[in-house]
């Protein structure tokens, strides 16, 4: 299952932070984002809406607002005090769909900080997310058998804007936005910022940006398949493929 949130007609006004901002074409956005769908679908995802939140430009970056570990969905605490209304509504959404729902107690955690490779989760800290919110996480998902590991984000938004993991659990990413290679059991440089954003689609595909075509052409060399989505609207406004849905997997 692959829960996602419509682009608001508001989109043009999200936050915008690392990057200068640029006018945003609402209309082609939602095009793009129909055809990222579309592309779950193709590969046997259960696409699921959730309810709009239009006076959230920024509420189409659903991965943000809850983070999934197996069956239990964690609703977060947005950094971003524009942004906190997004998880309103998400645990009714969630439950009824059969997952085990917790808030987030405290702090601050944005779910696109949250990298999960195997039982260990990456969760990058200095910009949405605070120490506060991972020991936050850490409390809901040890007993369950995950590992939180903190590690350093100031150059991107998220740490997923910066790497994330292909399905023998490399990381991946373009070296000048990683803070800390070494905080990774096993690292792969890519040459495109772009490049180190991957969904993975089934057991031999990823679903990754056009705008990263040498990257998508290394993975192929690597016996990796690629789904290539154009994203361009929602880039201008920091987004990638992770952070459009939120994906239920069984561990």
């Amino acid at each position: 299952m692959a829960y996602v949130r419509r682009p608001s007609p508001n989109l043009g006004d999200g936050l915008v932070t690392h990057i200068q901002r640029s006018p945003i074409d609402v209309g082609r956005a939602i095009e793009q984002w129909e055809n990222y769908c579309e592309a779950l679908i193709r590969f046997g995802w259960n696409v699921v809406e959730v309810p709009p939140a239009d006076e959230h430009p920024d509420g189409v970056f659903l991965e943000d607002a809850v983070v999934v570990f197996g069956e239990l969905g964690v609703i977060t605490r947005p950094g971003a005090p524009e942004r906190r209304g997004e998880t309103v509504g998400l645990a009714e959404v969630l439950s009824a769909d059969g997952l085990t729902v917790e808030q987030l107690s405290s702090g601050h955690l944005d779910g696109g900080d949250v990298l999960k490779v195997g039982k260990v989760a990456y969760v990058g800290v200095g910009g949405r997310t605070d120490p506060e919110g991972v020991a936050a996480l850490e409390a809901i998902v040890a007993s369950r058998g995950w590992v939180v590991r903190p590690v350093p984000v100031s150059k991107v938004l998220h740490l997923k804007s910066a790497v994330t993991a292909l399905h023998d659990g490399t990381v991946i990413g373009f070296p000048p936005v990683v803070d800390d290679q070494s905080r990774f059991e096993s690292f792969m440089a890519v040459p495109e910022e772009h490049g180190g954003h991957v969904v993975l689609l089934d057991d031999e595909t990823v679903l990754m940006s056009t705008s990263a075509p040498l990257t998508a052409a290394t993975l192929r060399e690597r016996g990796t398949a690629t789904e290539c989505v154009d994203i361009s609207e929602f880039e201008r406004l920091e987004g990638c493929v992770t952070c459009l849905s939120v994906r239920v997997r069984a561990d």
